[in-house]
């Protein structure tokens, strides 16, 4: 038997860390002939254009796959209830909640990462384990009916008293990816928030009581931010056309599709120190007790594509795999400036996740309303 069409006992075993498959052993022709013996599958998402991906891929191949949008947190939730109870319903799973991902589900086995060995040489490293099908950016983001350019180069700028009530964006308490933002960059990044502190401020921040990202946070709080409940709100808040005094803000790059049709005017903040944004990544993940392995990793696959992940790349996501162009229909722009991005580092994962609480309640002891 082809070592590609496997009995689901042997799939565990071909995703086990010591078996690896080469990019010259791999037959996609093999997986295809497999997965079209397979039961139908779900894949999970929190975007629902995982409903449009899956149509495309059963139009492509003839074989069933149901997208179905489930919120970040919820996902987390039912893919460990359905493994508990050996009733596997989301057989794949694009996970948006990295840090629950990386501390819970991941190591408990229930979910496996699995990279498509033909794909590997053009899916960096950092993309791999587990696999990023896609990055979701946040940026910084500014009026461009009012402004002619972005009226601010350094994020310490947003916590000044010019910006004292003045900057939007979803409310921590509720928007657990700011979170983990947060120390992601005290972890990685610390030293470059510090750096911008001294180019705007000319002086040397004090680092000796607590890092330079969480001066930052501490002040952006006390500065009295607009929080809002979805990034649709902070985004209307930002680029409402004709406003005289408009808000800054961090917003998803999916929410510039309505500067197409100019029910919004927004743009990129792309010169602000240190950088503009990050990138929250969504994880590719198999449930280890799916009855369909070969299906489940052959539309994995198809989401490591062009093909596959379009309609996620459109409203401005960043594909995990390099070899996949920018949408030629996106509005922000978010690609030629991907690089000034705070890239996601897997490998504090599971302390993000165990740092939430404090964040939280730092974030809830300095904010200013």
């Amino acid at each position: 038997m082809n070592r590609l069409a496997i009995s689901a006992a042997g799939f565990f075993v071909l995703l086990g860390l010591a078996t690896q498959v080469a990019a010259e052993d791999f037959d996609l022709d093999a997986l295809i002939e497999a997965a079209r013996g397979e039961e139908p599958i779900t894949a999970y998402a929190s975007t629902g254009k995982i409903k449009t991906s899956a149509a495309a891929f059963t139009e492509k191949y003839g074989i069933e796959v149901i997208g179905s949008k489930v919120s970040s947190s919820a996902q987390i939730e039912m893919i460990i209830r359905e493994s508990q109870s050996e009733n596997i319903v989301g057989d794949v799973i694009v996970s948006a909640d990295a840090a629950a991902t990386l501390a819970e589900v991941v190591p408990s086995g229930i979910v496996i990462s699995w990279v498509p060995p033909d794909l590997e040489s053009t899916i960096p490293e950092d993309s791999r384990d587990p696999l990023v099908v896609y990055r979701d950016p946040a940026v910084w983001t500014y009026n461009s009916d009012k402004y002619d350019a972005c009226p601010v180069d350094n994020i310490w700028a947003l916590t000044d008293p010019e910006w004292n009530r003045k900057v939007a964006l979803g409310d921590p308490l509720n928007k657990p990816g700011y979170l983990d933002w947060f120390n992601q960059m005290e972890h990685h990044w610390d030293q470059s928030v510090a750096d911008a502190y001294e180019a705007h401020y000319g002086q040397t921040l004090d680092t000796s009581s607590q890092s330079a990202t969480a001066g930052w946070v501490q002040a952006l709080a006390s500065n009295s931010p607009l929080l809002t409940d979805s990034d649709s709100a902070a985004a209307e808040a930002i680029g409402t056309p004709g406003q005289d005094e408009p808000f800054m803000g961090l917003v998803s790059t999916a929410k510039y599709r309505d500067t197409v049709d100019g029910k919004l005017t927004m743009k990129i903040c792309e010169d602000i120190k240190p950088y503009i944004g990050y990138a929250n990544p969504n994880f590719g993940l198999i449930a280890a007790g799916t009855d369909s392995p070969n299906l489940a990793k052959l539309f994995l696959r198809f989401m490591m594509t062009e093909d596959g992940v379009s309609p996620m790349t459109k409203d401005g996501k960043v594909s995990g795999n390099s070899a996949v162009p920018r949408h030629p229909d996106e509005a922000s722009g978010v690609n030629a400036v991907s690089d000034r991005l705070t890239p996601h580092n897997a490998a504090t994962g599971h302390d993000d996740f165990d740092k939430r609480q404090d964040w939280q309640d730092f974030w809830r002891l300095s904010y200013k309303r």
